[in-house]
């Protein structure tokens, strides 16, 4: 299952928002609160990281190059 990370929401300006993790199944609704002080938090989207790969078949090169 994946992990998601969440933020609260501050309520006040100048507070700074805290971030957890949360264990999920991808049909999982994402969390409106935190599940241990019920404050209001969103999701977190970051991007994820990506493997070069050669459209040619097989590993990239090592040059350091976008492989096409």
């Amino acid at each position: 299952m994946p992990t998601y990370e969440y933020e609260t929401i501050p309520k006040k300006d100048g507070q700074e928002p805290k971030l957890f993790e949360v264990v999920q199944r991808m049909t999982d609704e994402p969390l409106t609160e935190h599940p241990e002080t019920g404050e209001p938090v969103r999701r977190v989207i970051s991007g994820g990281i990506s493997l070069p790969v050669s459209s040619k078949g097989g590993d990239c090169c090592d040059s350091g190059c976008s492989c096409v």
